[in-house]
């Protein structure tokens, strides 16, 4: 009766894990304190369950991903080096600028003082950290069949889906507020978010669980004769993974919608790639995976995305010009923190407190964030916190890569898919803008690593090999 019981708790589990992906982009991207504290105790709880109930399989899972325990254990413990407070005369003597006023309001006679210029929100952020950390092990543990690993593809697709229908209505209706939030709704698609490159962010994320699901459900063509294959391929199309399809095309058109330009970019060099290394390395090559990506460079490229503003995102493009952006001199402005802190960093979530400090006298817009990534990491967590969460990324993408040479079967693929196309996907938007401070993106892109990094070990049953 006891492991009924525990089946139960863990389909509960699974189930709220669901839950908690489709619900987390509603509230503005989750990039409120309210929203992100909702995200936290949610995952909490899930781990805390898990640990309480599962505890075998969290020990299972734990050896078997000691690689990704050790890289997140070194990044937390990374950040709690600006967190632990230390001796006021050593502060003074390693980052004296923190005994400032304008950095920071230091008690006075205190004789403790941690290094981050910013304690509340490094605080914040360690936080966030730990529960994406906690996150990434929860779909290791919860996701260990072909059918879960579907379903949390599905999940995230329909959350984009409902982004993408969302945000495409208030446009098209022509309403000036948004429904929940009372927001003011523009020409450009935002969905539930505030920031429009947010948005173009998720739907980017969603597109890549949709496609790697679509790949999971092709099933494999090989030793079919023509009959056959013409029967499944029509049975897919009449099916319901037609309007599975329908759903990506929504999202395409919402993605052009929201006007972004790196965002585009970024979708249709992702899955060009990502297609490409799937058309090179998986084998054998079926004829209805190409058939799938010839329909998406004519129905959703060509076709859908011109009628829906493809044409104002290319001007968009093409009219760029870094004279009159202001982001590259935010860039050359706090490049000399990098030398000056690079080994820890300044603290997480501290660049808004930092930059000020620094900025141009040309710049007259209030930054933030970076709009780089890279470089705010590198600033925050110094040189070494960044590296660790790019070898972490690194290695869920060589795990997904290994999937795409040696698996043979759909879902494994699928994942591996999802994954690849969202590290190429964000890799590029990252450069340019700071799609990770949404928490609803952040926890989609860490679910997807994880599927990425399962998908070389996920243990497929011999009955569903073939469909």
């Amino acid at each position: 009766m006891l492991s009924v019981n525990n089946r139960k708790t863990e389909k509960l589990l699974f189930g709220f894990l669901l839950f908690t992906l489709f619900w987390l982009p509603i509230p503005l991207g989750a990039n409120r304190p309210w929203a992100w504290a909702l995200m936290q105790i949610s995952i909490f709880c899930i781990s805390a369950s898990l640990m309480a109930f599962h505890f075998r399989t969290v020990t299972v899972v734990v050896r078997q991903y000691r690689v990704f325990v050790l890289l997140w254990v070194l990044f937390l413990a990374w950040q709690l080096l600006n967190l632990i407070p230390l001796p006021t005369s050593l502060v003074s003597s390693l980052r004296p600028e923190k005994l400032l006023p304008e950095y920071a309001n230091v008690p006075t006679g205190a004789s403790w003082l941690p290094l981050s210029f910013d304690v509340g929100q490094s605080q914040i952020v360690f936080l966030k950290s730990l529960c994406y950390c906690l996150l990434f092990f929860c779909v290791l543990a919860l996701v260990r069949s072909t059918s879960r690993l579907k379903f949390v593809l599905i999940t995230i697709s329909a959350s984009g889906i409902f982004q993408a229908i969302y945000g495409s209505l208030e446009v098209l209706s022509g309403i000036e507020y948004s429904l929940v939030f009372k927001q003011s709704v523009t020409h450009i698609a935002t969905g539930s978010f505030i920031y429009k490159n947010h948005f173009a962010n998720y739907l980017l994320l969603s597109l890549s669980a949709a496609l790697g699901y679509l790949i999971a459900s092709l099933g494999e063509d090989d030793g079919l004769s023509k009959r056959e294959r013409l029967r499944r391929w029509l049975k897919f199309w009449l099916g319901n993974k037609v309007l599975f399809r329908i759903g990506i095309i929504i999202m395409v058109i919402a993605l052009v919608m929201s006007r972004s330009r790196m965002g585009n970019t970024a979708f249709f060099v992702s899955m060009t790639i990502t297609a490409a290394l799937g058309l090179w390395y998986f084998k054998p090559r079926q004829k209805s995976y190409v058939a799938l990506f010839i329909s998406m460079l004519v129905i959703d490229i060509m076709i859908v995305s011109s009628v829906f503003g493809l044409n104002e995102v290319k001007q968009r493009l093409e009219q760029t010009d870094l004279t009159n952006e202001s982001r590259d001199e935010v860039v050359t402005d706090v490049l000399p923190l990098l030398s000056e802190y690079p080994l820890i960093g300044t603290g997480g979530g501290t660049f808004y407190t930092v930059y000020p400090q620094l900025q141009s006298e040309s710049i007259q817009h209030f930054y933030d964030h970076a709009h780089n990534e890279y470089l705010q990491f590198s600033i925050e967590f110094g040189v070494i916190g960044a590296l660790l969460m790019g070898v972490f990324v690194l290695f869920c993408g060589i795990n997904a890569f290994k999937a795409f040479q040696q698996r043979h079967h759909p879902l494994p693929r699928g994942a591996a898919f999802a994954c690849f196309m969202a590290i190429i996907g964000m890799a590029m938007h990252s450069s340019v803008d700071f799609p990770l401070q949404a928490p609803a993106n952040s926890a989609i892109f860490i679910t997807l690593l994880a599927l990425g990094a399962m998908s070389n070990r996920i243990r497929v049953r011999k009955s569903t090999t073939r469909k």
